[in-house]
């Protein structure tokens, strides 16, 4: 079975073309992050104006790649939530009209759930049950899947998530955007223990994350550094940082493993790119006896073949969508 698959949360415009929810035959992404360096962040408006002006060219060198037309195609699978509800309904309206006009059932597919079905398009041997720590820009999530689209989401951040916390604090030390690249490319010219930053732990919800406090920790830092006239190290601010917050969703991350008896553990969405984090978790998985998994960075980042491995199980499950799917920027996983 093949999917049509279409991507359009945030600021990726991503089509792709998945067999059997394990095989990419293409995987199609256009970035705008050189249009919203300029802004420090992106812009849902701008975002959403980009989408429209590429979705149609992405789609159509995705089936392209993959030497498929539309009537090949078994399904049209669409991200529907969480994201940016004007970038997301590019993409649902093009999954729609798609589906429409060629007769092909419409599948919407959670967001999350895609980042969590990359590792199965990483590791063609991986089944559920599984724990998967899904930390990205906007999302930090401690899941475990149960089985194909059955997930229970044992922690997920109070405020700020990883990756919003990575930009802020890039931002604050003169990085730019996008700030996750960035602090971990200073990072490694900087000493992790300079800097003594909170690792915030949550009494009564031991597995959920907080990061607004190490990122307000480091501006303070910063701001009393300025005040005494101090020299900043950046990259002793980067290092130190990041080691606070890999250090906190690498404990949470095995607490869960520990306390559920979960010996396959998982990583997934954009933070899962960091080297730190990567290093962090593969090394205390090994320490714990448990398989570690985890997608190459392109499948880490927003991109439609995760929702076209997702929306494939979904599809067997049963699940389908009528005319009237709509964006949902809030949508809740599970």
């Amino acid at each position: 079975m093949e999917v049509l698959a279409i991507e359009s949360s945030c600021d990726e415009t991503a089509a792709a073309v998945v067999r059997d929810g394990r095989e990419i035959l293409s995987n199609i992404i256009a970035s705008q992050i050189e249009t919203h360096k300029l802004y420090g962040g992106v812009v849902p408006e701008i975002a959403s104006r980009k989408h429209i002006e590429v979705i149609n060219q992405v789609i159509s060198e995705a089936l392209s790649e993959a030497d498929r037309t539309l009537g090949d195609i078994d399904a049209v699978c669409v991200t529907y939530g969480p994201g940016l509800v004007g970038a997301l309904l590019v993409g649902v309206g093009a999954a729609k009209a798609l589906a429409y006009a060629a007769d092909k059932p419409l599948v919407g597919v959670h967001h999350i759930e895609g980042h969590i079905a990359a590792n199965y398009l990483a590791d063609p041997e991986l089944e559920p049950p599984f724990l998967c720590m899904v930390a990205s820009g906007g999302h930090s999530h401690l899941v475990i899947v149960k089985d194909y689209g059955e997930y229970e989401v044992l922690g997920r951040t109070r405020d700020d998530a990883a990756g919003e916390a990575f930009d802020k604090v890039a931002r604050a030390i003169g990085l730019g955007y996008p700030g996750g690249p960035k602090i971990a490319a200073l990072a490694k010219e900087g000493d992790p223990l300079a800097i003594e930053f909170p690792r915030a732990s949550i009494e009564d919800s031991p597995y959920d994350f907080s990061f607004s406090g190490v990122k307000s920790a480091v501006l303070n830092y910063l701001n009393s550094c300025e005040m005494k006239g101090e020299e900043i190290n950046r990259a002793d601010v980067a290092a130190s940082f990041q080691d606070a917050v890999t250090g906190v969703l690498t404990d949470h991350t095995m607490l869960a493993a520990k306390d559920y008896g979960i010996r396959k553990v998982a990583l997934a969405g954009g933070v899962a790119c960091n080297s730190c984090l990567r290093g962090k978790i593969k090394a205390a998985c090994e320490d714990s006896g448990y398989e570690f998994f985890l997608p190459p960075p392109i499948l880490c980042t927003d991109n439609a073949a995760m929702i076209g491995s997702a929306g494939y199980y979904e599809y067997r499950k049963g699940v389908r969508h009528g005319w009237d799917l709509n964006a949902v920027p809030a949508l809740a996983l599970g």
